[in-house]
């Protein structure tokens, strides 16, 4: 499972021009899922986004965390982020999971995140053409992948 996390000032999915979500301060997660991800995948994940220390404290100084900051979340679901680019100038997806595998992966994700954030999370919607709008507030933005653990 791989995610790209920015901390945003504000941001919005949109989807054939109706906003389906929009957020304030918080975290827009781009999610990629792959076949082999698990409900071990979603726990490491989501625990480690949720409390990552990357919102400025009273100092100034990235020390607080998405709880800390009772900050809110949307998550986008984006089988792109499994793109492999070794060969050719065409990405292949191979490594993105199905979506019989990968929705009930995402949605078990977003509840996750709703348990400890103990708020709604924000989503797009799994297939659809989707446009978000983002303020990246720093910029801060994190690659995390939960088969390397970084």
């Amino acid at each position: 499972m791989r995610a790209v996390i920015q901390r945003v000032s504000k941001a919005s999915v949109t989807i054939n021009e109706n906003k389906v979500s929009e957020i304030k301060i918080g975290l827009l997660i781009l999610l990629g899922i792959e076949e082999r991800d698990t409900i071990k995948d979603i726990e490491w994940l989501s625990k480690k986004i949720v409390n990552l220390r990357i919102f400025n404290d009273e100092n100034d100084v990235m020390n607080k965390s998405l709880i800390d900051e009772n900050g809110d979340a949307i998550v986008v679901s984006q089988f792109t982020l499994h793109a492999s680019t070794k060969k050719g100038n065409r990405p292949s997806y191979i490594y993105a999971a199905k979506p019989e595998t990968a929705i009930p992966l995402y949605e078990q994700f977003i509840a996750q995140l709703e348990l400890q954030l103990h708020k709604k999370v924000g989503t797009g919607q799994f297939g659809a053409d989707m446009q978000v709008e983002l303020i990246n507030d720093g910029p801060v933005t994190i690659i995390i992948d939960s088969k390397q653990k970084e």
